[in-house]
């Protein structure tokens, strides 16, 4: 769909880490957001928007490409880091911000980019150096004044908000902690402090994000691009903790996505200011390109959420395989009322040893359990085992602790999710039906030696022994 405002519009994605919908744009008055809520209230809110994986890598290959990364391979997280095991995109596929690029189009990138590809970052961002690690926020990493250097060309441009990662002292600085007495904790954990600190905190890291947001529609105002800018808004995934982030529940993978463009607000609300339709999040980089009038490529898997002839989604499935050195297979799909997951490795328990083992919430966490303060429902977690497939009625049961797979008033049902991920998986091609290669195997161990237990890892050390310098 092309433009019909003017000069091409910039397009500008607002991308945040480790963050849930609690907003008041989103229902959520727990602590003030008015930057975001007012972002809502002119622009698009999405209401069921959700998100191809529950972890970082995955998701941003997937938004970057336009495509699910299980069908290019790019699934298990943090691949291709070294020359070990590179995994690079077919022959002809370019990247969102390539065909920006084609297309005139300033293109930028400040924080990390964290794809699963082999890749020359200066092909894909022409105005910011790189290539960044870490987590950088909209003011951190090399000095560059965006908006005042690109007010008179057009941009594509990402900009990384810790999110859910900013620590406790950048959120004393900026806010007032929320009083650990408002949280009420869901029924799926149990009621510690530790518990209770981190949730509030993620509310903390919320009021911090609405802070730099206003920052950033600011520079744009004060350079005078603010009318012709589409600004996205969106998180990568879930919040940090155990059932959100690197799990596919709501929790992990259902996230805020806002879009707002003053001067094409017609365009944009056409189908609506408030959808409440399940859309991917997938299509974020296919609608970018659509509202620049840029045609999307056929290789793409993503559609344009703003063009004429547009049909909601009656599914979206969403993918999660190895994260760092935590070996596994999910698969989710989210229809209008069920969520549907199917464990691929159901003999492994869902509190694999994880880089979260290592933070003083986790040690009291498994410390609980350990004293008997888990309630059955709360127990399920910390299981050695979980079932292959479960079922969950989002309506009747919003924190998804029933499973339904065994009730037979909801066999149709299960036949219909299951029906559903089977074509997707033959459809798609799913690389994550095969398993990681002896290359893949040997980049995880030579980025995370003996923190990998996983059978694979083991495996690994058997055939080969292990790695040098290990």
């Amino acid at each position: 769909m092309a433009s019909t405002v003017g000069s091409k519009p910039n397009i500008l994605w607002i991308y945040v880490e480790d963050t849930n919908a609690w907003m008041g744009a989103y229902g959520d008055h727990t602590v003030p957001t008015p930057n975001i809520d007012s972002l809502a209230s002119t622009g698009v809110r999405f209401d069921q928007a959700i998100m191809p994986a529950p972890v970082c890598s995955a998701t941003r290959s997937a938004l970057i490409t336009g495509s699910m990364q299980t069908t290019l391979g790019l699934h298990n997280h943090r691949s291709a880091r070294t020359d070990v095991a590179p995994i690079y995109l077919p022959q002809g596929h370019k990247t969102i911000p390539e065909l920006f690029r084609e297309h005139g189009y300033a293109t930028f990138n400040i924080g990390k980019d964290d794809y699963n590809f082999v890749y020359e970052r200066a092909r894909l961002y022409s105005e910011h150096p790189g290539p960044l690690a870490g987590h950088q926020g909209s003011q951190d990493g090399p000095d560059f004044d965006w908006a005042g250097t690109l007010k008179d060309r057009p941009f594509f441009g990402q900009i990384q908000l810790r999110g859910g990662k900013h620590k406790v002292g950048t959120i004393k600085k900026l806010t007032r902690p929320l009083d650990r007495g408002q949280v009420t904790l869901p029924p799926y954990y149990p009621d510690i402090p530790a518990l209770r600190d981190a949730w509030a905190e993620h509310y903390d890291t919320i009021v911090v994000t609405d802070h730099e947001l206003g920052a950033i529609l600011g520079q744009l105002e004060d350079n005078g691009l603010l009318a012709n800018t589409a600004v996205f808004f969106f998180s990568d995934h879930g919040m940090k903790l155990y059932r959100h982030k690197q799990f596919l529940y709501e929790g992990g993978v259902k996230v805020p996505f806002i879009v707002n463009w003053p001067a094409g607000s017609e365009q944009l609300r056409k189908l609506g200011a408030e959808r409440a339709e399940l859309v991917a999040g997938l299509n974020i980089g296919t609608s970018s390109l659509a509202l620049a009038g840029i045609p999307i490529p056929g290789y793409m898997e993503g559609i344009d959420l703003f063009a004429e002839g547009y049909r909601p989604q009656a599914h979206v499935v969403s993918a999660r395989d190895r994260c760092d050195f935590t070996f596994d297979r999910i698969r989710s799909v989210r229809t209008e009322r069920f969520r549907y997951i199917r464990n691929y490795m159901p003999e492994r328990g869902l509190m694999q040893p994880s880089y979260r083992d290592k933070w003083p919430v986790t040690k009291d966490y498994r410390a609980a359990y350990q004293a008997g303060l888990f309630n059955v429902v709360q127990a399920v977690l910390m299981a050695d085992s979980r079932p292959e497939e479960e079922l969950y009625d989002l309506q009747a049961d919003p924190h998804q602790i029933h499973n339904l797979a065994g009730d037979p008033a909801q066999t149709m049902t299960l036949e219909t999710h299951r029906r559903i991920l089977d074509d997707w998986i033959e459809q798609t091609g799913d690389k994550g039906q095969y398993p990681e290669s002896d290359a893949g195997v040997a980049e995880v161990l030579g980025m995370y030696g003996e923190k990998c237990a996983a059978p694979e890892c083991e495996a690994y050390r058997a055939k080969h022994g292990e790695l040098p310098g290990q």
